[in-house]
């Protein structure tokens, strides 16, 4: 029996290990994604409210393969594919990420380039500070009030304790701000921030004991239970340091506790960034000459917004009020004459 002999067409040649037909980039359009709410993350997993049906459970969710390392925090917007029952031991998908219309972000502190989002597309950020044990500081509130406007949030300032010392003398310093001021007391229900809060994403900030846990009780009696939910359906815990939105009954309005929170680095932010939001000023400051900090001499001697003022287009106070708070910015310049406050 003679030995068969081989020529090139029994020999298989085995395709390369991309495949014979070049990967197409294209990506499913997921349609039918389900619309829902970032309300906390945990280690790698996004913890959903789904639009549809707020009676429904929290969808526990992974960010889909074609996402990359898009971030995605507390407050965004997404699109869920896959299992969305809420049912333990189950998973879902974000594919998409929508358009943020707003950003609450700091860097670690003034030097650090790094950002960090800690929450998106809040509408406004209550900011809040006890009159008395602690006593109050503007520093902390100025920062808060770059950010928020620097972010596209509203600031609104929120004043605990008001049963221990007057409210007024802090307040006063950010009325001309046109800043809506609220008053709550230990020994009442918070009707006006209540009503604040009514129909909107609210992100909250303040130091320990200025009475924030307190607000959030008070406002949300099943908190603790909303918060055992998260926990059920995530990998982890909801601990101290992570923001995490509650829902607000009756109203559609949500409430992201920030408590990780203890101070703003601005190192992102520029001068131009805060009378930029407002109507008011965003204008005028183009007059401005280049580099200007916007505080006035000696510092800024031709700063269009003193132009304002003695067009009396602009309220001295007003004006005074806006750069005390553009000092946060800067530490430097505290020693102006022309910006009053304590940092």
């Amino acid at each position: 029996m003679s030995k068969r002999e081989y020529d090139e067409s029994d020999v298989r040649v085995r395709p390369g290990r991309r495949g014979s037909r070049p990967r197409t980039k294209t990506r499913p359009e997921h349609a039918d994604a389900e619309s829902a709410m970032v309300i906390t993350v945990d280690r790698g997993r996004w913890t959903c409210a789904p639009d549809a049906d707020s009676t429904r459970p929290p969808v526990t969710a992974m960010r889909a393969r074609e996402l990359g390392r898009t971030p995605i925090v507390v407050g965004d917007r997404v699109g869920l594919v896959g299992d969305l029952t809420g049912a333990p031991d189950t998973i879902a998908r974000i594919v998409r990420r929508e358009e943020r219309a707003t950003l609450l972000r700091r860097t670690a502190d003034d030097t650090d380039p790094f950002e960090r989002v800690v929450v998106a597309n809040a509408e406004q950020l209550i900011i809040v500070t006890a009159v008395a044990d602690p006593v109050p500081r503007t520093g902390f509130v100025d920062r808060c009030l770059v950010a928020a406007y620097a972010g596209g949030l509203a600031p609104v300032l929120c004043l605990t304790k008001a049963d221990l010392a007057d409210s007024e003398t802090f307040a006063a310093q950010y009325r001309d701000l046109d800043l809506p001021v609220l008053v709550t007391r230990r020994d009442e229900w918070p009707a006006e921030l209540a009503a604040q809060l009514a129909g909107r994403v609210s992100a909250l900030v303040g130091h320990s004991g200025v009475g924030k846990s307190t607000l959030v009780n008070m406002l949300l009696p099943d908190a603790a239970r909303a918060v055992g939910i998260v926990s059920a359906v995530g990998k982890g815990r909801h601990t101290t340091t992570a923001a995490l939105a509650l829902p607000l009954a009756g109203n559609d309005g949500w409430v992201v506790d920030t408590p990780g929170i203890r101070s703003f680095g601005l190192a992102h932010i520029t001068p131009d960034d805060v009378p930029a939001a407002f109507d008011d000023l965003a204008t005028a400051i183009e007059d401005c000459p280049r580099g200007c900090g916007h505080l006035g001499p000696p510092a800024d001697p031709e700063c269009a917004l003193d132009v304002l003022v003695e067009k009396g287009q602009l309220r001295p106070g007003r004006l005074a009020a806006l750069r005390r708070v553009l000092v946060a910015l800067r530490p430097e310049w505290h020693s102006s004459p022309n910006v009053e406050g304590e940092s």
